[in-house]
């Protein structure tokens, strides 16, 4: 591998720092979805805790720590947001059976992301050892010049020569 120069190291950099960003895009989405399916989750649990025949006086959660008391007969439904702000009654197995769905689809989608954040890691951990290698052999090779430049070269050597009044040395330009 030849060595890189300055600029290659500084593009480098910039690649491992958007990637560092993008790392945290995925990790925020998949917070988020995680999230999302866990409401879900406890929708689907509340749904099949009700008993076929209907319950009374079940405390049904509103919200913010609120609940209410209703009667639920046994032939009532839920209502179910069906996409784009669109909400249609369904049976509770209906609801039971789209709620599973759409936790399928988020775990689809969250492995997904999280391959995307494998592989956006493993390239990061690339770029950031290709950086530091570049580094490395940039100062090796500043330490090389300059080591051969200096001492060993006798044209860079002051000239020593001695005053005629004494025994003083002196050193020429």
């Amino acid at each position: 591998m030849s060595t890189p120069d300055k600029a290659e190291l500084q593009h480098i950099a910039q690649l491992v720092e958007v990637n560092r960003e993008r790392l945290q895009n995925i990790e925020s989405q998949v917070v988020r979805l995680e999230e999302v399916r866990q409401e879900q989750a406890r929708a689907i649990i509340a749904l099949e805790t009700i008993p076929k025949d209907g319950a009374s006086d079940a405390m049904i959660p509103l919200g913010g720590g609120v609940q209410i008391v209703a009667d639920i007969p046994s032939e009532a439904g839920a209502v179910v947001d069906i996409g784009s702000g669109i909400q249609a009654e369904k049976t509770r197995e209906e609801a039971l059976e789209i709620l599973f769905a759409r936790n399928q689809e988020l775990l689809r989608l969250m492995d997904s992301l999280k391959s995307e954040f494998d592989e956006t890691e493993k390239l990061v951990i690339e770029l950031a050892n290709q950086f530091n290698d570049g580094v490395a052999q940039l100062q090796g090779e500043e330490t090389e010049t300059s080591t051969t430049s200096a001492p060993e070269d006798t044209e860079t050597q002051p000239k020593r020569r001695r005053r005629k009044r004494g025994t003083d040395l002196t050193l020429d330009d």
